[in-house]
């Protein structure tokens, strides 16, 4: 592995290093049910997902939600989500990963729009806060997608230059937010996308969390 090339992971939460998709399907149906929507298979949400959330729900509607639907939906959504949440376990693999890139002497920090006061004491129930140099989560509002917060995070990480990470998630967006800090991204297929959406966004696509890390060390022997 070329150590000295790329010596930072940024991980991805949900859906990447938290398998929550079963927990975001029941969530998002449950908010469904309260604006009258029929509910959504897990298939049918990964052809569609995508982020800003608002499109999503416009790719499903056939229009944008109003402002008083989407309040509706969005606190729906995250009330339901969090009760759930907290069952889902860590992805086939992550711990193990998370440890041996760590005792490689490799650096790596965990980006998420998920609001950071949710995020931390999460990460922190699954015991692996100790493997990341940075932990950040949203802090405000979020309608759009994860470029900005993408540059604050790797601002906060001083040292270590954008061209010497790999963004690993689970969405296009976390592709595009790689794009725009000048990182380069792996896309992992058990989250939130099909394998034929991600694959639109241009760079390596796998189906494992194992193959994520391995993707990011022969990208750091180029």
């Amino acid at each position: 592995m070329g150590k000295n090339h790329v010596t930072h992971l940024v991980w991805d939460w949900n859906g990447t290093l938290l398998h929550d998709i079963d927990a975001v399907i029941s969530a998002t149906n449950a908010s469904f049910r309260e604006i009258g929507l029929p509910p959504i298979t897990l298939e049918r949400y990964r052809d569609l997902y995508c982020v800003p959330v608002p499109r999503f729900y416009e790719r499903l509607m056939g229009r944008l939600p109003t402002d008083e639907e989407w309040a509706v939906m969005d606190e729906a959504f995250h009330r339901h989500y969090w009760a759930l949440a907290e069952t889902a376990g860590l992805a086939i693999g992550a711990r193990q990963l998370l440890v041996e890139w760590q005792e490689a002497g490799l650096t790596q920090s965990l980006c998420s729009l998920a609001p950071h006061e949710y995020l931390i004491p999460l990460v922190r129930t699954h015991g692996i806060e100790r493997h990341f140099i940075r932990v950040d989560g949203r802090v405000g509002q979020s309608t759009t997608g994860k470029a900005e917060q993408m540059m604050r995070h790797i601002a906060a990480l001083e040292g270590v230059p954008p061209q010497r990470m790999v963004v690993i998630g689970d969405a296009v967006d976390d592709a595009v937010a790689a794009r725009h800090v000048g990182a380069r991204a792996v896309l992992y297929t058990g989250g939130s996308h099909s394998r034929a959406s991600l694959e639109a966004a241009g760079v390596p696509v796998v189906d494992t969390l194992e193959e994520a890390v391995r993707e990011a060390e022969r990208m750091a022997d180029e």
